[in-house]
């Protein structure tokens, strides 16, 4: 969820969380194509077209779209994290147009992940978007004050599993998931969007929620394999932690980003040459990984649009990096951190209206295409300067080179690559290997190179 807040003035909610698989996990989301485009807060048409136009022929394997449900009414992007029924019928659009977003996505070769809110529903009284009526534990037709944990008062000590699991997150009425009523209405939501033909889900809050309540709750669904990614962020010594939860499916991988915000920022990137496993982080095959989401793009924790040539590199490195199944943030501008999206999620044009459209950003979108081409290959070739200037192969199949110097770089790269001429597809220049392997080229400060097998004229 997202980590906001209610009514006009309640406090910022702490970390939240998501999920994905069960039993028959996915690990990585299944496919030869493991980037995910998350069009924050796009409406579904908006979604389609870009399925269309951008998403499919650059290579993305998935789209994620924010919260499909009905939820309580207001501006900010938060309202979205408040479900007050199971009907498609919030701010992005009604069931018609979440239909045509799936079949157009799909027609595209894109797969389609929704953000699904199961731990919670409201922290307040009014009517949704879609029409219906709620106070805070009683939603008509949909559950009653029998249905939500005893505890109502906010979650207040992350040391106790019991007050994180039971409590309310941020006054948000916490939903008893371990009762066969709440798991069996549940299913029913998530099967209903699997019979519209969604691909995955990605499960806010899933901290929040015991993870054997997720795996009786995936274990009901027409397809328990389901792809599955779980929003548990990791917090040192607390009682919940991510590794609980990977029986169930991929789970996010906050320390991944927020370390990749300390390195770029005042470390050096010569430290990134056992990025993943060898930083303690989760296995790579259960990772969901990111540079930023919505909650931490807001609250300072990692790298934003804000942060220029930094945050664009970081997103070429995860992208060439072999760890973990991307996520690429796509959102719009905002100083006001409880703003919702430019045109209530109708997105004209990339760019316009403050869209940012970060997924097609040209050094960003070109990666994409690589990480397909690089798929199942070793880091190799690994060079860098002790500082802030760092390259690396994948194989035989690609090979990468960031400067993240005040200075331009100059100097001679050993590689695996077959002799020949390839793409630098971060300018669109041609680079020619030698029979050894070996190219020489020059990097102007903050700037990348990336070659891959396949991609030879620009």
């Amino acid at each position: 969820m997202a980590r906001r807040i209610l009514p006009a003035g309640l406090a910022l909610a702490a970390a939240l969380t998501v999920g994905m698989n069960s039993t028959n996990a996915e690990a990585s989301p299944p496919g030869t194509k493991d980037v995910t485009a998350v069009l924050f807060e796009w409406n579904f048409a908006s979604v389609a077209k870009e399925c269309t136009t951008t998403l499919g022929p650059a290579g993305y394997g998935y789209v994620q779209v924010s919260p499909p449900a009905e939820h309580i009414q207001g501006p900010q992007w938060w309202t979205s994290y408040q479900p007050v029924s199971y009907r498609i019928a919030g701010r992005l659009g009604d069931r018609a147009s979440f239909q045509n977003m799936v079949n157009t996505c799909h027609a595209a070769g894109v797969k389609v992940v929704t953000d699904t809110v199961i731990n919670h529903m409201s922290a307040g009284s009014g009517t949704g978007t879609g029409g219906t009526s709620y106070t805070k534990y009683a939603y008509p037709g949909l559950y009653s004050s029998y249905d939500f944990d005893d505890c109502t008062s906010p979650v207040s000590n992350y040391a106790d599993r019991w007050n994180v699991q039971h409590c309310e997150l941020v006054g948000l009425a916490d939903l008893d998931t371990g009762e066969e009523y709440v798991r069996k209405t549940i299913a029913g939501y998530l099967n209903d969007l699997l019979s519209l033909g969604v691909d995955g889900f990605r499960i806010d809050a899933a901290k929040h929620i015991d993870s054997a309540d997720l795996a009786n709750i995936k274990s009901r669904l027409t397809n328990p394999g389901v792809y599955w990614k779980q929003e548990v962020i990791y917090g040192a010594g607390e009682a919940v932690q991510p590794t609980e939860y990977t029986g169930n499916g991929d789970v996010q991988e906050f320390r991944y980003a927020y370390d990749l915000k300390r390195v770029f920022t005042s470390e050096k990137l010569a430290y990134l040459s056992n990025y993943g496993e060898g930083w303690g982080y989760l296995n790579s095959s259960v990772a969901g990984v990111f540079v930023d989401n919505h909650d931490t793009e807001r609250n300072g924790s990692t790298l934003n649009y804000k942060a220029g040539a930094r945050y664009t590199l970081a997103n070429v490195f995860m992208l060439a990096w072999p760890y973990g199944a991307p996520d690429i943030n796509s959102g719009y501008e905002w100083t006001d951190a409880d703003a919702g999206p430019p045109n209530g999620g109708k997105v004209n044009a990339c760019w316009q209206d403050g869209w940012k459209c970060q997924h097609a950003w040209p050094e960003i979108r070109s990666m994409v295409a690589f990480r397909n081409a690089t798929r199942g290959q070793a880091v190799t070739n690994w060079w860098d300067d002790g500082n802030n200037a760092i390259a690396f192969g994948r194989g035989t199949k690609g090979y990468v080179a960031i400067n993240h110097e005040t200075s331009s770089l100059t100097r001679t790269y050993q590689t695996s690559l077959a002799p020949g001429t390839y793409c630098d597809v971060q300018h669109n220049t041609t680079v020619t290997v030698g029979s050894g392997g070996q190219f020489t080229a020059t990097l102007a400060p903050d700037t990348a190179l990336a070659l891959y097998a396949g991609r030879t004229g620009c």
